[in-house]
């Protein structure tokens, strides 16, 4: 049985999730918060009916459920499928209402011990999130949390566990970070920042598995509150003739949306932002008119994906949309045609567009009508599958 992270993308690049009685590192550079994604991951283990049990380190069990509802996972909604296993109260000496709480947290002997009781009492395979194993490391010491993780391994896959663990990559010896890079997990996800003086983009990605090929492509993402980790695409233009339905497009597509009118018409970029299927892309639309076709190109060169958006109605049209066809295409992104107003009477079909436009019979053409919303986020999934597999992100 594959369990899923909750993160499309890398899930994808784990060929599905992580296999039953495997362990995956989340092994984040300093300056990049990477706890979201053990907790994205335990949450989806619950949400689809399984267990999931949460170690925490440096952080009360009370907030960590907070921490949980502000990303929109409700853990009390779960019952007794969500257990947390209470490794910071001992660090404190505050009492604990958790079953499992480890007496002496600077100790691996004795966080081992709550661990394996966790483990031995769960009842069906479970997913166990290491809240930060950078903590443990530092209050048990390298060495003794190394040992300790081997065991917990060892363990995990005498009962089918998936264990996960949040690791931020601090000044440790060369050894540790070696051995956390190396073969002491089953599988390692590096997470980092784009960087020139301050972090101004993250990335997720998978730099070993050992039940399938790596694909070493790396992928941006943002976190959301509420959402969680969203695979992040920065630029999708949204491009076509005037008046074609592209600014309503935008707002269709968009949890939120500005434009800028003159006289009934865009004549500033419009922008929106998109949070679905676990995708998050700041989409920019443009003015249709042939004199702004240089900020076009221009900003074609910075984007991943393309939105070609036509009036259906409007055959005379089909000339300026094949020559703004040509600037998008010159880039090499992949481009998903929008055949707008498919409501309105004289609508073309997608394959008499295509036809129209002399485009190739595989070429997507999706049926819209954008002031319903209609077909607007089947024609967002079909860009994002095509910017997946092109490797654009």
């Amino acid at each position: 049985m594959i369990i899923e992270t909750g993160i499309p993308a890398l899930d994808d690049h784990l060929h599905g999730g992580v296999p039953q009685g495997k362990s995956l590192v989340y092994y984040a550079y300093p300056g990049v918060e990477c706890n979201v994604f053990g907790m994205q991951t335990v949450h989806r283990a619950i949400s689809e009916g399984g267990r999931g049990i949460y170690v925490t380190s440096s952080t009360d069990p009370r907030m960590i459920r907070d921490l949980f509802k502000e990303f929109g996972w409700d853990a009390a909604e779960y019952g007794d499928r969500f257990v947390i296993v209470d490794g910071f109260s001992g660090l404190v000496g505050a009492d604990s209402p958790e079953q499992y709480v480890v007496s002496n947290p600077d100790d691996a002997g004795s966080l081992t011990q709550a661990i394996k009781q966790v483990m031995e009492d769960a009842r069906e395979p479970s997913v166990i999130v290491f809240e930060s194993l950078s903590t443990i490391m530092d209050l048990c010491g390298e060495s003794a949390t190394l040992d300790a993780i081997e065991e917990w391994n060892r363990y995990a896959m005498l009962y089918d566990h998936v264990v996960v663990y949040n690791f931020t990559a601090w000044p440790y010896s060369e050894d540790t970070l070696a051995h956390v890079k190396g073969d002491i997990f089953n599988s390692v996800v590096s997470i980092g920042g784009i960087t020139e003086k301050v972090i101004f983009g993250q990335y997720f990605g998978v730099r070993k598995i050992d039940w399938d090929e790596v694909t070493k492509k790396c992928i941006l993402f943002k976190v959301l509150k509420p959402g969680g980790v969203r695979v992040y695409l920065p630029k999708i233009l949204v491009t076509g003739p005037f008046d074609a339905g592209k600014s309503t497009f935008v707002h269709a597509l968009s949890t939120r949306a500005v434009s800028v009118d003159r006289l009934g018409t865009t004549v500033a970029l419009d922008h929106g932002h998109v949070d679905h299927r676990g995708f998050a892309a700041d989409i920019f639309g443009t003015p249709g008119q042939e004199r702004f076709d240089p900020i076009v190109k221009l900003l074609s060169g910075e984007a991943m994906g393309i939105f070609l958006i036509l009036d259906s109605t409007n055959t005379a049209d089909f000339v300026r949309a094949k020559h703004m066809l040509e600037i998008t295409e010159s880039m090499g992104l992949p481009v998903v045609i929008v055949a707008n107003k498919q409501d309105l009477e004289g609508a073309l079909t997608p394959e008499e567009i295509r036809r129209g436009l002399d485009m190739a019979h595989d070429a997507p053409v999706m049926p819209v009508v954008a002031t319903s919303r209609e077909g607007v986020f089947e024609a967002f999934d079909v860009l994002v599958d095509r910017v997946m597999e092109a490797g654009s992100i």
